[in-house]
């Protein structure tokens, strides 16, 4: 019997299970965080689960699936998934929250000049990637998310 050669990883079945059971925890720890974010504004939902999504597709098959066809949150991750979708009510709320925390930090907090410059930059990023991305699915696609 021949042994791997020797840059093959040999994984242990028990590693294995760690990962899936941590990544199943993870799963869900992101699905409630999520849910949260549909309680409160100022935290968002739909990054909260696409990294469950995520987690789950290492773990669960069954649960990963449940989510993505989830009456309430399986089209905004099917539309992401086929088409890197933001609807425009979820960028008006994220530009919202960006600038009200940006004009929070500026006029209440004693962050220095460099933190609130570093803070406004990072922010700009996010709301450059989320202007970024399309609003709407391509027309032919509208009807069938995933397609």
């Amino acid at each position: 019997m021949l042994s791997p050669p020797p840059s093959t990883p040999v994984v242990v079945p028990a590693r294995r299970r760690i990962v899936r059971w941590l990544a199943f925890a993870a799963g869900w720890l992101f699905v409630a965080l999520g849910v949260i974010g549909l309680l409160l504004p100022v935290m968002p939902t739909t990054p909260f689960l696409l990294l469950a999504l995520w987690a789950f597709s290492l773990s669960s098959q069954r649960f990963h699936d449940w989510l993505y066809r989830h009456p309430r949150f399986g089209r905004s991750l099917q539309l992401w998934h086929a088409h890197r979708v933001i609807p425009w009510r979820v960028k008006l709320l994220a530009y919202g929250g960006v600038s009200v925390s940006l004009g929070y930090a500026a006029l209440f907090s004693a962050a220095p000049g460099w933190a609130l410059a570093a803070m406004a930059a990072v922010m700009l990023a996010g709301v450059g990637f989320v202007a970024s991305c399309p609003s709407k699915p391509p027309p032919s696609d509208q009807g069938h998310p995933g397609a």
